[in-house]
């Protein structure tokens, strides 16, 4: 169990969980938190309800951690509706219960559902926590209200007596940033009364490269290498957000375990999938699709870099899951945490939804995107 676990083989370790029972022998707390915990790393929605099932028959569930350690494992997974019928069954809940809940609803993009969770914790009686903060700055981002969100800053130590931490600082750049509020974000730095980090600089510096912000961009550029220049690399120094290409790990396609990267061709049914891409190329055209060439690593004219956006590796493994998925069924695709979805691949995500008539669920760098019929639930900020 602990080598599937290792490897992200939920089905297989979900086996060996079977055999086990079915044999009277019961794994323990630990070994049931890794299985959760990898089970929300790779979204495998079944696996999270049976190993649910597994855990109500024991004597472990009746332990409110147990319960919060479920709660997380279904919002890591996307399972929203599922999570808020656990959450509000829950016999007792404790503070981690509450801050899984607003984090996991922010970072599944239900900002408004947080919010409402956090003033339920407060109307209860509740008083607030660090960690629950960075879920309300996080939520306050999706919602696009800063106003709202820096009040909650200034209730911290005013009203809480909470002194904010560097991660605080950082939520409330990410929040202000990612809402196109640059400036703002800029002046909140310089304006902290502690010496920011270095990740509140690079966060700065790769939200000026979402947005355009190419002058502030370079500032912070400029301060993130004096602080450490190995953070600094190619695509920083052009301006160019974090994408995947040939050589990085790659997205995958849920269920089928189906890997991919930018240009791939090292799959059975390739010709199926490009054929496809093609043909669905020329509807994206019509529907308004319009290439975002500066998202692309080539030196080559436009033609050819709008071919090569076509095949990063986010619209591949959409394909794919198209081919391979039963009619009206939603597309579920999973990237490295540690990369963003580009804002090409985004785009094409949208409208792809909108003509086959299916929701698409990406999950990138711990976020989930939402879309269905040409809308995105993070409305256009990540």
């Amino acid at each position: 169990m602990d080598g599937f676990c290792n490897e992200g083989n939920v089905k297989e370790a979900m086996r060996v969980l079977n055999l086990l029972h079915q044999q009277g022998i019961e794994i323990g707390l630990p070994r049931y938190c890794q299985l959760m915990k990898v089970i929300g790393e790779v979204v495998a929605k079944e696996e999270a309800k049976l190993i649910h099932n597994h855990l109500m028959k024991t004597e472990l569930y009746s332990e409110i951690p147990v319960q919060n350690k479920v709660l997380e494992m279904y919002l890591k997974c996307g399972l929203i509706s599922v999570a808020h019928d656990l959450f509000g069954t829950m016999p007792a809940r404790n503070l981690t219960s509450w801050d899984t809940m607003i984090v996991g609803l922010a970072e599944n993009g239900y900002g408004e559902d947080a919010i409402d969770v956090f003033n339920e914790f407060k109307k209860a009686g509740g008083r607030p926590d660090g960690q629950m903060f960075l879920g309300v700055f996080y939520a306050c981002s999706t919602l696009c209200d800063i106003n709202e969100g820096m009040l909650h800053f200034e209730s911290m130590s005013k009203v809480y007596g909470i002194a904010p931490s560097m991660d605080h600082y950082g939520g409330v750049v990410k929040m202000l940033g990612s809402t196109g509020y640059i400036d703002e974000a800029f002046e909140f730095i310089e304006n902290m009364p502690v010496e920011p980090s270095i990740e509140v600089w690079e966060s700065l510096m790769n939200l000026c490269r979402i947005h355009g912000k190419l002058e502030t961009g370079e500032v912070c550029a400029n301060v993130v290498a004096l602080l450490d220049s190995s953070r600094i690399d190619v695509e920083s120094k052009a301006g160019l957000l974090q994408k995947q290409y040939l050589g990085q790990k790659p997205f995958g396609v849920q269920n089928n375990v189906r890997q991919y990267m930018a240009g791939d061709t090292s799959h059975t049914n390739t010709d199926k999938i490009y054929a496809h891409l093609k043909a669905l190329g020329v509807h994206m055209k019509e529907s308004g699709y319009i290439p975002e060439l500066k998202f692309a690593l080539l030196d080559v004219d436009d033609e050819s870099t709008a071919t090569a956006l076509l095949a990063h590796s986010t619209k591949l493994a959409c394909i794919a899951h198209l081919l391979n998925s039963p009619a009206r069924t939603q597309l579920r695709i999973f990237q490295n945490h540690s990369h963003r979805v580009c804002v090409d691949c985004h785009n094409a995500l949208k409208i792809i939804s909108k003509i086959v008539g299916r929701k698409i669920i990406a999950q990138s760098c711990a976020r989930f995107h939402h879309v269905n019929e040409g809308e995105c639930s993070c409305n256009d900020f990540w």
